[in-house]
């Protein structure tokens, strides 16, 4: 028989994995099992993965390895989208006994159980890649501060470069009553803020005939909840309501994530998006507009087949006119089984790192622009409980991270505090001295 007390996670990927991960960990707790750092010694290793780029699963594999050779003796399970993409890979390494894609990662107890009562070295591999159909909420409490809270999965849009819709499938999510009912037990645990999270939240309630718009107004009511902060909105479902209710309601945060993916009107059109730049200049104008102040972040992917050397010189001279906050810079990656295959022979790998690396300089440029235009001002932070020797972080509403000495008393809540001393490395450090507005 095989006995199985400690266990240690690892996330790869997005808010979305962290979410779910803590849901399940957390029902382990919950089942008398002990939680351990993953550099520890464990009985069982669990790897949320991720299949997004080459690299997500090239780290996996690595993981599994470091795992293995923490605790030879282990077993590992890995969960998730690389799970679901290709499961044969990873049945083929050395101390992998369940792999679980999307479907049935939420039913990893049930698999472990059976592990325990099989005898020790003798069971198959235990291998579930169903399609996923089912919406499973999930939410996390790692940090004890602020939780991410998953609100929607999967994606109806395949676009020609991703996987996702093959791994998570196509997008589902609660009823608000049921998303409003999870919301209210995340707030009877102390946590000031929730961070939305899903493949495409914009698609929330699509197929229940509701809308994101209608869960924003229901979340605002709950009590205990502070702070919403909303993650990647699809430019073409951050429509105007959701930005004037934003600039309205105090309870969510003036902090939007776009994704943009190209600043060149023929690479979205060649990579599937649903809308052109004018659409999302539009966004980013009506948002500054009604909150200056505002954080607007955007994804990008430079090196895409498609991707001319001209057309990238486009893109780059869009987001330096753009007046967003900075970018989320992806290198293109091929995945098996997508349209962008078909483009062309594509762009060699050393010029798709030279154009990451112009992306990512000027979206560092923008970032200290936006971090000095909130120099002077008084915003509120949520201040995080950890101790990095001696100091303890937050963010303001608009996101700009803040920095000052490790104070318990300020663990968990939320200040106004002057913005005035911006460090070099694009920090503010606050005076507890001289900190009050």
């Amino acid at each position: 028989m095989v006995k199985i007390k400690t266990i240690a996670y690892h996330t790869l990927g997005c808010k979305l994995n962290f979410s779910e991960t803590s849901s399940i960990s957390r029902h382990f707790g919950q089942q008398g099992y002990r939680q351990v750092e993953f550099t520890e010694p464990a009985d069982l290793y669990v790897i949320n993965s991720c299949t997004v780029t080459k690299n997500a699963e090239k780290r996996c594999i690595a993981l599994i390895r470091k795992a293995m050779r923490t605790n030879p003796a282990a077993h590992v399970a890995v969960i998730g989208c690389f799970s679901q993409i290709n499961p044969d890979a990873l049945k083929e390494i050395p101390g992998v006994d369940i792999v679980l894609g999307n479907a049935d990662k939420f039913n990893l107890f049930e698999h472990i159980k059976q592990l325990e009562q099989s005898p020790g070295g003798q069971r198959p591999k235990d291998i579930a890649t169903e399609e996923p159909l089912a919406f499973v909420p999930s939410w996390s409490a790692d940090d004890r501060t602020r939780s991410f809270f998953k609100i929607q999965d999967g994606c109806d849009y395949f676009c020609s470069y991703c996987t996702i819709p093959m791994a998570r499938g196509r997008s589902r999510s609660d009823t608000i009553e049921g998303t409003l009912k999870t919301a209210t037990r995340i707030a009877a645990t102390n946590l000031k803020e929730i961070v939305l999270t899903g493949v495409n939240i914009g698609d929330f309630g699509r197929q229940h005939g509701e809308s994101f718009l209608d869960l924003l107004k229901g979340l605002c009511t709950i009590q205990g909840l502070e702070r919403i902060r909303i993650s990647s909105v699809e430019p073409d479902l951050l429509h105007d309501d959701i930005i004037r209710l934003v600039a309205d309601e105090p309870r969510l945060m003036p902090h939007f994530h776009i994704p943009l993916q190209s600043g060149s009107n023929p690479v979205l059109k060649a990579m599937g998006r649903r809308y052109t730049t004018a659409t999302f200049a539009a966004r980013v104008d009506m948002i500054r507009s009604l909150m200056p102040q505002a954080c607007i972040a955007a994804d990008l992917i430079v090196g895409f087949p498609a991707e001319t050397e001209p057309l990238f010189i486009e893109s780059l001279e869009f987001i330096r006119n753009s007046p967003i906050s900075y970018v989320h810079v992806f290198t293109y990656s091929e995945r098996d089984n997508t349209r962008a295959l078909q483009i062309g022979s594509g762009v060699p790998p050393l010029q798709r790192q030279q154009r990451s690396r112009m992306m990512h300089q000027l979206s560092e440029e923008k970032k200290m622009a936006f971090y000095r235009q909130n120099q002077g001002s008084c915003r509120p932070v949520l201040w995080e409980k950890d101790n990095q020797q001696g100091f303890m972080e937050g963010f303001t509403d608009n996101y700009l991270k803040v920095r000052t000495a490790f104070n318990p008393l300020w663990s968990n809540n939320i200040m106004q505090v002057n913005l005035n001393n911006l460090t070099p490395d694009g920090i503010y450090f606050i005076d507890q001295m001289n900190k009050t507005c």
